[in-house]
């Protein structure tokens, strides 16, 4: 099989396999679902920045997500019998990052709603935030539908906080919602919007190569790995990406030097694992002079 049709099926991982289109590869997971540490890492973060002083039973919650998300779910629950206000919106936090952790999605989604209609209307910062965590949650459940939904309010909040980080990551998870919807052209535009409200973003550049790529714009998904490289060059999904790029462009050699840098930068990560299998699949290297 030639070596442009056998990538694709090394990198599908949640579409299937079309032989004859080597561009119908599925993203990078990064896309398409989000890895349970980055998951934990960013509610967490998200959490502090949302969780108010508290001298309520709520205020133990958070301290204890991580090591007994089931009990911390019921601290939440207990709090929210007669919560008000800010302390409403505290306890719902608490209660969606530990339902997030427990893997109730669902109902996680849910609670991060409730939090963020209990946030005062002109406190976009948290509502953004928490309209954010509720559409990863719908994400997270297998409803990228129920997700873009979520994701526009909170998009919206996020422009009215100034918050462009967080704007940008909004559009992150709209990306990947769309792909999962099948909406690779409302994906790119996402991306894009990413890209320019965090132009540093490596990320946003990494997955709209990916993307080009999919749709077989390979001089743009070159332009967009080589940003991703300049931006994170120790990031082995970046070099492994811009291996894939280079072997559809015809250029194996450098596809070849791209793999073997992601064996060295990482190699007991599972993109080195991969990079292993492509690599073999070329052959011997050439010995031939540039």
């Amino acid at each position: 099989m030639p070596l442009t049709l056998m990538l694709p099926l090394l990198l599908s991982q949640a579409a299937p396999y079309d032989i004859n289109n080597p561009y119908a590869s599925a993203l990078p997971r990064e896309i398409v679902e989000k890895k349970a540490d980055e998951d934990r890492k960013r509610r967490e973060k998200e959490a502090m920045e949302v969780a108010l002083p508290s001298s309520r039973p709520s205020s133990g919650c958070m301290n204890s997500v991580e090591s007994d998300p089931q009990r911390s779910a019921e601290l939440a629950r207990k709090a929210l019998t007669d919560a008000i206000g800010r302390e409403r919106v505290r306890a719902g936090l608490c209660l969606g990052v530990a339902l997030s952790d427990l893997g109730q999605w669902d109902d996680a989604r849910e609670a991060f709603v409730n939090a963020r209609d209990a946030a005062a209307d002109d406190d976009h910062a948290s509502r953004a935030r928490l309209g954010a965590m509720a559409g990863n949650a719908a994400l997270a459940g297998g409803a990228p539908g129920q997700a873009l939904g979520l994701l526009a309010p909170a998009a919206s909040e996020a422009n009215q906080a100034g918050d462009t980080a967080l704007a940008a990551s909004i559009a992150l998870d709209r990306a990947r919602a769309l792909v999962a919807v099948n909406q690779p052209g409302e994906a790119a535009t996402a991306l894009a919007q990413a890209r320019e409200a965090e132009p540093d973003n490596a990320q946003a550049w990494l997955l709209s190569a990916t993307l080009s790529r999919r749709q077989n714009k390979l001089i743009e998904a070159q332009a967009q790995i080589e940003k991703a490289a300049q931006l994170a060059p120790r990031d082995p999904e970046i070099g492994l990406e811009a291996g894939v790029i280079a072997v559809l462009s015809g250029k194996n050699e450098a596809a070849r030097r791209s793999w073997n840098s992601v064996v060295d930068m990482a190699p007991e990560s599972d993109a080195a694992a991969t990079a292993r299998q492509y690599i073999s699949q070329l052959g011997p290297e050439s010995t031939a002079k540039p």
